[in-house]
């Protein structure tokens, strides 16, 4: 039941920063792109600044409890006398989410400082290309969470 629960809250929390990436890319972004720079780039930092709170906790999450069940299940493998081999598919998910949540540590930490920085400076051309450079990013993490997604349901 443990098991399961962790389960589900793993799912849940990847799900959550895959599906606000796709959401972000596909929808906020060509919602907003009708807007001055000012207004565009001051609602993008405070809707970045809520959800890269958010998937701090739910990517360390993700990872924690992925960890974990790895462990537990190569622990009840040895406990009951068998030896453990990890499935591919595991090896490429925990891969994959480890890149993916050092990916995420670079934008919030690194690049969302900066357009931080240039957006209360009202340096718009300069928060454009901070901004610019989080979304390539949030790109490639996007790719990423969706090959995992694959990984884990076809193989």
């Amino acid at each position: 039941m443990i098991y399961n629960l962790l389960k589900l809250s793993h799912v849940l929390s990847i799900l959550v920063w895959v599906g606000g990436m796709v959401f972000a890319h596909f929808f906020l972004r060509s919602a907003v792109a009708a807007l001055q720079p000012p207004e565009r780039l001051r609602l993008m930092h405070d809707v970045l600044g809520r959800f890269f709170k958010v998937v701090l906790w739910l990517s360390t999450w993700a990872v924690l409890s992925g960890v974990w069940m790895i462990g537990r299940v190569a622990k009840e493998s040895v406990q009951g006398g068998g030896s453990f081999h990890m499935p591919l598919s595991w090896t490429v998910m925990a891969t994959l989410g480890v890149v993916m949540w050092l990916i995420f540590g670079h934008i919030r930490f690194a690049l969302y400082k900066r357009f931080s920085r240039t957006v209360t400076a009202a340096e718009w051309p300069q928060a454009a290309e901070a901004l610019a450079s989080i979304r390539l990013w949030v790109t490639v993490n996007m790719v990423l969470g969706l090959v995992t997604v694959g990984v884990a349901l076809l193989v």
